[in-house]
């Protein structure tokens, strides 16, 4: 009897633990196909307000057209280009000076740095994220646009430029955590491959390690981007809100997020400048969908040569 409870008691025990895996892959996967559905209803309710814009207002005059003056009582103006340019204009200015600061910082922290150093510094970064953007955008207005008005002899500082050096200090914390773990997760044999075949330090981080990581390295500016052209109170306060196709950095610009927030509080419900507001949304939605999956493509491929 003894031994037929010692035999029992494995099999027992396997089947509980096999439920318990189940159990946890049903809830992962639970939890997998809920987000899916929930990225997908905000995707379906974006274009389905959208939708009853383009009763009213081409699709051309839409995306092509440059003049939003949706509160005009005899001939109301629905195009965003002017916004789409500008919120482009102030996300790539963004990145162009986040993304090469970021990654250059991850690799000092994961190769260069320290432990003590180490400790000090990324703290101080991780801290950068939870500034509110309210904050940032503040900082903006009385230091950063000041300097910039000052510096290029300009009427104000509310310009591109302005909103593209703050998303730039609002991204930096993403970029450099992500790239750092992956760089950190390229295995050592790489760079012990490399000294052994006379390369110094910097030419292996270079040459062997950065590349190895570059999927992770995209997946850092990915997150960036995203974190960039989804802002809203910073480029709202700081970029000057100018309804125009900006031709420089040094131009006041309006974002699609800006346009949002400032008109979504007082709009009629149900009219077409209402609805517009939701194909803005759309609009915003498929751009960073695009450019999500483009960056995919690029990983993988990095993937794959690595």
């Amino acid at each position: 009897m003894l031994n037929n409870a010692s035999h029992s008691s494995p099999a027992t025990t396997n089947q509980r633990r096999h439920l318990q895996d189940r159990a946890f892959k049903l809830l992962v996967k639970a939890a997998a196909l809920l987000s899916v559905l929930v990225l997908a209803g905000i995707f379906f309710l974006l274009i389905w307000n959208g939708f009853y814009m383009f009763k009213e207002v081409s699709i051309w005059e839409f995306f092509f057209s440059s003049e939003w003056n949706p509160g005009a009582l005899k001939n109301p103006q629905y195009g965003i280009g002017g916004m789409v340019v500008g919120t482009m204009l102030v996300t790539i200015a963004a990145m162009v000076l986040a993304f090469p600061l970021g990654i250059a910082l991850a690799a000092y922290l994961s190769e260069v740095a320290s432990p003590l150093m180490r400790g000090f510094v990324r703290p101080l970064i991780e801290l950068l994220a939870g500034i509110p953007s309210v904050v940032v955008g503040f900082i903006g207005i009385v230091v950063v646009g000041p300097f910039l008005a000052q510096t290029f002899n300009l009427p104000n500082g509310f310009t591109a430029l302005n909103g593209a050096i703050l998303l730039a200090i609002m991204a930096l914390p993403s970029i450099v955590t992500v790239a750092e773990d992956a760089i950190r997760a390229v295995p050592r044999s790489y760079r012990e491959a490399s000294y052994a075949l006379g390369s110094n330090k910097w030419t292996t981080l270079i040459r062997v390690t950065l590349p190895a990581a570059g999927s992770g390295i995209i997946a850092a500016g990915v997150l960036g981007v995203g974190r960039a052209v989804g802002e809203t109170m910073t480029v709202l306060m700081a970029t000057g809100n100018a309804l125009e196709v900006p031709d420089s950095l040094f131009d006041s610009v309006r974002t699609m997020t800006a346009t949002m927030a400032i008109e979504m509080g007082e709009v009629p419900f149900g009219t077409t400048h209402y609805y517009s507001l939701f194909a803005i949304g759309a609009t915003l939605f498929i751009m960073s969908l695009l450019f999500n999956l483009t960056a995919e493509y690029l990983a993988a491929k990095f993937r794959r040569l690595s």
